[in-house]
């Protein structure tokens, strides 16, 4: 059990991180080719395109890994193919109409953000971008459905690598689109937008020919199992199998919109309310700062809980079929303790280390290295909130999740404004956060009434993760300090040397403790049990 949660977690992980890391990296040419104040356009047009994913297909690979992982675990190969062949039209058909609705919803949605006529940006700016964006959304759905019928049956490489792919060939468009454009073409920086928004569609074709050659390569494999259950047709309706389907996604098209709806929320009550306390001038500036520049660093973390909630799902829906609930609870014991294991280093590094790191991802900001500094512990909270849900969803509580979604989206609705006119940009991240809080709390007394689940080696072991944490960013914020009285950090080849130093630092201190302690062997099993002996652990 502990070895199939890790391995499919550390295979989506890995993926993940450099999906995420090119992800960050490219920003930094981007940037530079168009400037501080065209980032906020970018971010215009993907918050409102990220929302109408989410509605469309975030719940479609969980959803599909999950109706495959139950009937597989029952013996039952023939309805999980049956679904994937009967949808296929379905998912063309749903991106169609998700085109549609976004290209035709871009002016009203930009006339939602844009409500100064002498703003830097007019609606039909924002409308532009928007409509470009919305051409990835005709080929998101079918690739999310091969996605979750690999997840269905633990092969969890090719979900990694299309989305590698897709990131990579996404990002080579977006450079050199914005370079032709402005260097060759001698177009201007809204166009430059344009055509790097665009490039999500070329992307999304990548990935589609990467999951196309894995379902050549593995056919074979599902069809011996369908061979040997001797099922070769399904039993099920169609219309029980889109019934069952419905019931698992929308929760997760709930969930996987609670990010961007939130950073949609910035959108349109950020300029607002700043205008509100005499800060219009900088509204747009800071709202990049808050939902891109920023955002795009914090995000690193929560890949992780991208990857656990992705693996989580079809195992602890096996696990809760077969009414073992000793490895349901061990499957949650392993993940808190991972999950936090990684992501709260992570995420307070960052912190601490954000002058630094704006810096040589952007440009040297007070302003932004603030926002930076106090937005990034809450990738904490953003790691939680996926894993959290995966497990209700895994023991079907769809309607806990949908319960407390909205009352954790409400929290935010409501205190947001008041909260930006009181603290500006730290207003918005206080309000994120509070709304986080209150999704998570739910799911967390929802899981434990439901499970009976009361844990108190996660309380030990996340108290003594923490401790060391606060030891570690001790000893970063001191190595930090030491190297400042060398030199003065002027250049970025210089903000990185001190990342460098003090996260190895950090690091090495990370790992020796825990491993000296035991708790990474206690948490990562026997491969790493036997790797560290060697060295004396």
């Amino acid at each position: 059990m502990a070895s199939n949660l890790l391995k499919g977690t550390m295979i989506l992980t890995v993926g993940l991180l450099l999906s995420r890391i090119l992800g960050v990296l490219y920003v930094i040419p981007f940037y530079q080719m168009i400037g501080q104040e065209y980032v906020v356009l970018y971010q215009y047009a993907y918050v409102p395109y990220s929302i109408m994913l989410a509605i469309a297909v975030s719940g479609i690979p969980i959803a599909v890994s999950k109706f495959v992982a139950k009937y597989n675990a029952l013996g039952d190969y023939a309805t999980g193919r049956k679904l994937v062949k009967s949808s296929m039209l379905l998912m063309t058909v749903t991106g169609i109409l998700g085109f549609f609705i976004l290209y035709s919803l871009a002016e009203p949605i930009a006339h939602l953000v844009i409500k100064d006529k002498d703003a830097f940006f007019s609606v039909q700016d924002v409308a532009t971008v928007i409509r470009y964006v919305s051409f990835a959304v005709i080929v998101v759905p079918v690739m999310s459905l091969v996605r979750g019928f690999f997840q269905g049956y633990q092969h969890m490489t090719p979900t990694a690598v299309s989305q590698l792919f897709e990131q990579i060939i996404r990002i080579l468009f977006v450079l050199a689109g914005a370079f032709l454009v402005m260097n060759v073409f001698g177009g201007s920086e809204k166009t430059a937008v344009s055509f790097a928004v665009f490039a999500a569609f070329l992307g999304a074709v990548a990935s589609l020919v990467v999951l196309y050659w894995y379902w050549q390569k593995l056919k074979p494999e599902f069809n011996d199992l369908l061979s040997t259950s001797g099922k070769r047709t399904s039993d099920v309706s169609l219309k029980d199998i889109y019934k069952e389907i419905l019931v698992y996604t929308v929760p997760f098209a709930l969930v996987g919109v609670i990010n961007p709806l939130f950073q949609f929320i910035d959108m349109i009550t950020f300029n607002r309310a700043m205008t509100m306390i005499g800060k219009a001038s900088v509204s747009d500036t800071y709202l990049g700062m808050l939902n891109f520049t920023t955002h795009k660093l914090v995000m690193i973390p929560v890949m992780l809980a991208t990857g656990f909630s992705m693996t989580l799902i079809p195992l602890i829906t096996s696990y809760y079929a077969k009414k073992d609930f000793v490895l349901v609870k061990k499957s949650l014991d392993q993940s808190f303790q991972i999950l936090l294991f990684l992501t709260l280093p992570a995420a307070l590094g960052i912190s601490v280390l954000a002058n630094e790191f704006y810096f040589v991802f952007y440009e040297q900001s007070d302003v932004g290295a603030n926002v930076l500094a106090h937005y990034a512990p809450v990738a904490i909270l953003f790691a939680l909130y996926p894993v959290t849900t995966a497990i209700l969803q895994g023991i079907d509580k769809q309607k806990l999740i949908i319960l407390n979604l909205l009352l954790g989206i409400l929290t935010k609705l409501v205190l947001n404004t008041p909260l930006i006119k009181a603290f500006e940009t730290d207003g918005a991240i206080l309000a994120t956060s509070i709304g986080y809080i209150v999704a998570i709390i739910l799911n967390i007394i929802a899981i434990s009434k439901t499970l009976h689940y009361k844990s108190t080696i996660v309380i030990r072991r996340t108290m003594l993760i923490t401790f060391i944490n606060i030891v570690m960013l001790c000893l970063v914020f001191i190595c930090k300090w030491g190297i400042g009285q060398l030199f003065t950090v002027d250049s970025k080849l210089e903000a990185l040397l001190v990342i460098f130093i003090s996260a190895a630092i950090g690091a090495a201190f990370y790992g020796f403790v825990s491993l000296r302690l035991g708790l990474a062997q206690k948490l990562f099993g026997e491969r790493i049990t036997r790797f560290t002996k060697k060295f004396g652990f």
